[in-house]
């Protein structure tokens, strides 16, 4: 199964519901990088632009790279007015960049698709000497202890993963964030930043739908897998708080 395009049978709901990043997070990326007018950009599979706009308003030169056809027409609905935007709809494993192109290449949550051996080289080819290599992504935590989700509401929601989540194929991410050293990266930097996101039991539901493995879920366990979230949120006074930890793993080509 190819995860990368499993998200096109949700375009409409991957862009409503998929959490969008903090301002700090761009601010420290701009200034990392030294975006400006002059500056030619790459972001590597956006998506529906959870990340994009922020670095529009920059001016720089940008250009996106997206495997996926409605995110790509997504995209250009929503940027198509910025006469800086430019998007290609095609796969960034085989796609025939310049060597040396790009002042950034970053990607939010998607280049954990790309094969290390493949994805690493190829954004430290088409990055200019001193361009900056960036990946970042929210991992929502539901555990309990130290402010998070009472202890009740997460077992119970284990309680119905253990049930009824059985995809065909789990996903499992062997993208290792901290090998861009041994790639010729250099000036490695990890920052992290504290969000908190709130959700009724309709709207989490809806949230969790966008995740790849739970886009594989088959009849009957698919139903009795959200109504089961569905109920033990809604039992719980129909809340549940996520405590994101967004991660930014920043490097640059020497």
């Amino acid at each position: 199964m190819d995860f990368r395009t499993i998200f096109e049978q949700v375009p409409e709901q991957f862009d409503k519901w998929r959490p969008r990043y903090c301002d700090e997070l761009f601010t420290d990326l701009i200034a990392y990088a030294n975006l400006d007018s002059n500056s030619e950009v790459l972001e590597v599979g956006p998506g529906t632009g959870q990340a994009t706009e922020p670095i529009l308003k920059t001016g720089c030169s940008y250009k996106a790279i997206e495997l996926g056809e409605s995110f790509s027409e997504i995209m250009i609905n929503k940027f198509n007015s910025y006469k800086n935007f430019n998007i290609v709809n095609a796969d960034f494993e085989t796609y025939p960049f310049k060597s040396e192109q790009f002042d950034l290449v970053y990607s939010a949550a998607a280049f954990q698709w790309v094969p290390e051996r493949i994805g690493y080289p190829k954004a430290y080819d088409i990055l200019k000497s001193g361009g900056a290599f960036a990946m970042f992504m929210v991992r929502p935590d539901r555990r309990p202890g130290g402010g998070y989700t009472d202890e009740p509401l997460y077992s119970q929601i284990q309680e119905v993963y253990a049930k009824y989540f059985h995809p065909d194929t789990e996903y499992k991410c062997n993208l290792d964030y901290d090998a861009r050293d041994k790639y010729g990266f250099v000036n490695l930097e990890r920052l992290e930043y504290l969000k908190t996101r709130e959700y009724n039991a309709d709207d989490y539901v809806s949230l969790i739908g966008t995740h790849s493995d739970h886009i594989t879920l088959k009849e009957p366990n698919k139903t009795y897998f959200y109504e089961g979230i569905r109920k033990v949120i809604l039992d719980s006074g129909n809340k549940i708080t996520l405590y994101d930890k967004i991660t930014m793993y920043l490097a640059k080509k020497p």
